[in-house]
């Protein structure tokens, strides 16, 4: 399954929960930080760090397809051509 670390309140995560909301696939959203960048949850941010290397959301992981991406347009891209 997809997994999210994204930011409620931070428009380029919602970019992406849109597109994917309209592709109808599930993914797991994490909420690592706030949009600001404020750590929420730990945990989620330590593994934003280690699969992504960067303080950046939104984050897009595919481990079906051993996939893992930053920028919110690209993962928009990304999801139209692998799952629309």
């Amino acid at each position: 399954m997809l997994e999210l670390y994204q930011a409620e309140g931070c428009p380029y995560s919602e970019k992406v929960r849109e597109k994917m909301t309209e592709l109808g696939v599930s993914y797991v959203a994490h909420n690592p930080r706030t949009h600001g960048g404020d750590v929420r949850d730990e945990s989620a941010h330590e593994q934003l760090l280690e699969l992504g290397g960067e303080d950046q959301i939104p984050f897009l992981v595919d481990p079906e397809r051993d996939v893992a991406m930053y920028e919110s347009d690209d993962i928009a891209e990304y999801l139209d051509e692998h799952y629309a």
